[in-house]
């Protein structure tokens, strides 16, 4: 009797959410409207269901319940197309179809930040305070002065997003304080409490993700910071 293959294991959320806006950010780069079953950048629930069985086999709850958190994360939104229909007796009644699509911070998520990437401290001097903030791939904005450390975090913390150790509540607090430290290393000078307390939860998931070689890193220069030298 032939040995049945290996199952490969199931997706991830994170898994299937990437692939979701892989999806969406493709359809846009190669959209020639903004509405359209094939063409448009916008698609009704239906099709990207259609669409994401087809290629990767996703079924529709997992394309609804994870569209859900995309959209509540402000990379995917609605935009819904609105008609009209006669009734049978002759009444006009408006309807709503939800297309769905990738925002600007879908897009910057996938491709990264780019030239008209939003600067969120647009409107300040920031050359008055003596700074020069810069943007890193994950589209935190940290002091140049940091860059070296703001990259080291964005790496641990995609391989953290990726672990297969960690559960996904321990996912969602350590992405929280690493986008929080590296808020810090935005400031002219970074609280050392806050940066003290958000690296030592950083330093416990990363061990437990068996990912501390990615963390001493960055340990040094974090120690140095809270130790204010």
């Amino acid at each position: 009797m032939s040995k049945r293959a290996p199952q490969p294991p199931p997706l991830t959320d994170d898994q299937i959410r990437s692939i979701m806006l892989d999806y969406f950010f493709q359809r846009n780069k190669l959209a020639t409207s903004i509405h359209g079953k094939k063409t448009g950048a916008a698609a009704p629930i239906s099709v990207v269901r259609a669409d994401l069985k087809a290629s990767h086999g996703l079924t529709g709850q997992q394309v609804v319940s994870n569209l859900t958190y995309l959209m509540s994360q402000g990379w995917v939104e609605d935009r819904p197309v609105s008609k009209s229909f006669t009734t049978g007796k002759g009444t006009i009644m408006p309807a709503s179809t939800p297309h769905y699509i990738i925002t600007a911070a879908g897009i910057d998520k996938v491709g990264g930040p780019g030239e008209f990437t939003r600067d969120r401290f647009q409107g300040i001097k920031i050359e008055a305070t003596g700074q020069n903030i810069i943007t890193l791939g994950d589209g935190n904005q940290v002091n140049a002065h940091y860059q070296q450390i703001g990259e080291a975090l964005s790496q641990l913390r995609d391989a953290l997003k990726k672990s297969q150790t960690i559960t996904e509540d321990d996912k969602v607090n350590v992405v929280a304080d690493i986008d929080s430290i590296q808020d810090q290393l935005a400031k002219p000078q970074p609280n050392k409490t806050v940066l003290g307390m958000l690296w030592e939860n950083v330093e416990k998931i990363a061990a437990l993700a068996g990912l501390a070689d990615l963390a001493v890193k960055v340990a040094p220069a974090i120690h140095k910071l809270v130790a204010g030298n």
